[in-house]
């Protein structure tokens, strides 16, 4: 029991880091630019997780792996640039950390529809789930008696259906890599095609970078090294579906840190719509047949 207690801190604990890496990311906006941001944020989350390599992964792979898990890593994390990039533009363009958490957690949604199109099978619930979220979106983006798609929000939404790209490459070739030596790499590539799209786009100033310096090193160490450490310790001894609703948690969290630290403000049908996009990507994650598995076997014993 004290085991599972322990898991579900350390599960709350990742979400809880994840979502208000939204804080930190809309902090950031106004002092360097997205590319900027993301190189250095990636590249220190890549070299945050070589300790945690050290530990998990200290066994060497043979080098066929080795080298699958390199050309994986170099397109998980081009996708993972991609939607990085679009997320960090569209949390600049709409100024809210809450909003943004919201419109990016589309993606758990998407990635089982998408599953769906790919010949998945995928339960009556994610389509329930996605009716939520879509209407959600609707209360979010409405401005008077209209839905209004701003920039920003429609920047977000499409770095959403890249991180759902993100994660079905994950899925297809998480059993044939090194995950943390995977998740290393990735973090690299993109780091470094963020740094060259700031060399080539953005005016790079130390002031600059130097004034970002909390929300960069949140965003890299805190988002990357200990939240993934911390998903790695709460997974080992918990229920994935209920794993996958605790990091659901993720985009409210960005909302409570945008509330307290930033003093963001929503309309009632702004928050009204964030709880039907939050109660769509919990729908979309519970897997009935699994809890009926288990409880079968429960009632076995």
């Amino acid at each position: 029991m004290k085991v599972k207690v322990q898991s579900t801190v350390l599960l709350f604990l990742t979400a809880i880091i994840w979502g208000f890496a939204f804080v930190a990311q809309r902090v950031g906006a106004d002092y360097v630019g997205t590319f900027t941001f993301n190189g250095i944020r990636f590249l220190l989350g890549s070299f945050s997780l070589i300790p945690v390599i050290l530990i998990f992964e200290r066994e060497a792979a043979d080098k066929k792996k080795l080298l699958k898990t390199f050309y994986i890593s170099l397109a998980a994390g081009t996708v993972l640039f991609i939607a990085a990039s679009l997320q960090q533009y569209g949390v600049e363009l709409t100024g809210s950390a809450g909003k943004a958490g919201f419109l990016t957690g589309l993606y758990t949604v998407l990635v089982p529809v998408f599953r769906f199109f790919l010949g998945k099978k995928t339960s009556v619930l994610t389509f329930i789930g996605a009716f939520f979220a879509i209407g959600g979106l609707f209360f979010l983006c409405m401005t008077g008696n209209s839905v209004s798609f701003g920039k920003g929000d429609i920047v977000l939404i499409i770095g959403a259906v890249f991180w759902a790209f993100h994660i079905l490459i994950i899925d297809k070739f998480v059993n044939d890599v090194s995950p943390l030596k995977f998740s290393m790499m990735q973090f690299f590539v993109c780091g470094v095609l963020s740094v060259i799209g700031a060399l080539l786009t953005e005016t790079v100033e130390i002031s600059s970078v130097k004034a970002a310096a909390v929300p960069i090193l949140y965003g890299g160490i805190m988002s990357v090294g200990v939240a993934y450490t911390c998903q790695i310790l709460g997974q080992k001894h918990s229920d994935p579906t209920f794993a996958s609703i605790v990091f659901s948690t993720e985009s409210v969290f960005s909302a409570v840190g945008g509330a307290l630290l930033l003093n963001e403000i929503m309309t009632g049908r702004g928050y009204f719509g964030c709880a039907l996009i939050f109660v769509g990507i919990v729908l979309s994650q519970i897997n009935f047949q699994q809890i009926k598995e288990k409880f079968n076997k429960k009632q076995q014993y």
